[in-house]
């Protein structure tokens, strides 16, 4: 396993990489997003600056760059069990890598939460629903993306383990809510401050 692993760990890792979020503003608006709403290539601050349809393209395409090498990996890698689980969950480790510290971009890339869903699509498609029911409620409720995200990457290890998926992916789960969390810093210091901006975007 160790030459395919290899090759799709760094595939993984410059997939995640492409900084769509900034192609798509640079080609549709002509925009440099990174200077514009919170700076971030993510879909939310996408759709915020250019509407929900390029949000939702961004969003998308961001989810394919955590989806898309799981997927390639587990056809083309040969073996099972725990060696096979551990090198899967590596390779979801390099995509989401490549998201947030992306080549491109000077290792300056965006929050994760597209790229952590295609992951979690990759291990377990239901897991990412109760994911999805959470967000969706809190940001109802709420009014905060941030606030959806970080409760719904938090909560994915514990679906993970009592949908009784393997330890690797559970272990990948804290690892990815951790990162997730990290990146989200300055959007906690905000919710504690009571300085958030609530969800609001552009209606074109």
């Amino acid at each position: 396993m160790g030459y395919p692993f290899a090759f799709f760990a760094v595939a993984a890792y410059l997939v995640g990489s492409i900084p769509f979020g900034k192609l798509i503003a640079g080609y549709v608006a002509h925009i440099d997003i990174t200077r514009r709403g919170s700076g971030n290539i993510g879909a939310t601050n996408v759709a915020r600056e250019l509407g929900m349809k390029w949000g939702i393209v961004t969003l998308v395409l961001d989810m394919l760059k955590g989806l898309t090498p799981m997927v390639l990996f587990s056809w083309c890698a040969s073996g099972s069990g725990t060696g096979r689980d551990l090198a899967l969950a590596a390779i979801g480790l390099c995509a989401l890598g490549g998201h947030m510290f992306p080549l491109f971009l000077r290792f300056q890339g965006g929050k994760g939460v597209a790229t952590a869903l295609g992951v979690y699509l990759a291990l377990s498609p239901l897991s990412c629903l109760f994911g999805l029911i959470l967000f969706v409620l809190a940001v109802s409720i709420w009014h905060f993306v941030s606030l959806g995200s970080l409760i719904a990457a938090w909560a994915m290890p514990l679906i993970l383990f009592l949908l009784g998926k393997p330890y690797p992916f559970f272990s990948l789960s804290v690892v990815m809510a951790l990162l997730i969390c990290w990146k989200h810093k300055e959007n906690i210091k905000r919710l504690i401050r009571g300085e958030e901006p609530k969800w609001k975007m552009r209606t074109r």
